[in-house]
């Protein structure tokens, strides 16, 4: 099962806006939408294939209301993701997938939990959908890798990393 993840850009509540309009809200009828960071929106699908095509689907919305969007497919890393265009060169034939992990963009990822993590027991069970926010994916750095480390996360102190692979020309855009 091949995984999709959008990030909506930081004005936009990026599951609004995509379930608020009917074409791509039929696009999604038949996933299970999760949101695994903040102001984001994640679905499996069957193959990289369908990924790809369900990005192509929603390709409208992406532009108007999404950062970025990324694919995992375990058959190629179980814990990094292509980016949009790098997964559609893989699903191409136009990159091999052993030779998508030169390129990275590097995300933080931040634990941005209310207070000091302490909820009055009636307000969490008064919020119960809201009362664990997810994780925020922060600052990307772009990163190559040259061997079978990569360098260290470094613009401001993060819980996690998120790792995406991207083509050489987003790479150097």
């Amino acid at each position: 099962m091949a995984q999709v993840c959008l990030v909506g850009s930081d004005d936009v509540n990026l599951r609004y806006e995509l379930l608020s309009r009917e074409t791509a809200r039929n696009a999604l009828a038949t996933y299970d939408l999760r949101e695994p960071f903040a102001n984001t929106v994640q679905v499996e699908t069957v193959s990289l294939g369908a990924a790809v095509a369900l990005l192509n689907d929603l390709n409208w919305y992406l532009v108007r209301f999404a950062d970025a969007a990324f694919v995992r497919d375990p058959s190629i890393s179980e814990t990094e993701w292509l980016s949009r265009d790098l997964a559609a060169a893989v699903r191409n034939d136009e990159v091999a997938p052993e030779d998508s992990g030169r390129f990275l963009k590097v995300y933080g990822v931040v634990d941005e939990s209310d207070d000091d993590g302490q909820a009055d027991e009636d307000e969490a069970a008064a919020s119960t959908p809201d009362r664990e926010r997810p994780p925020e994916l922060v600052e990307p750095m772009l990163v190559t890798r040259t061997g079978d480390t990569i360098p260290e996360y470094d613009l401001r102190e993060v819980e996690d990393t998120l790792l995406v692979r991207v083509t050489e020309s987003e790479f150097g855009a």
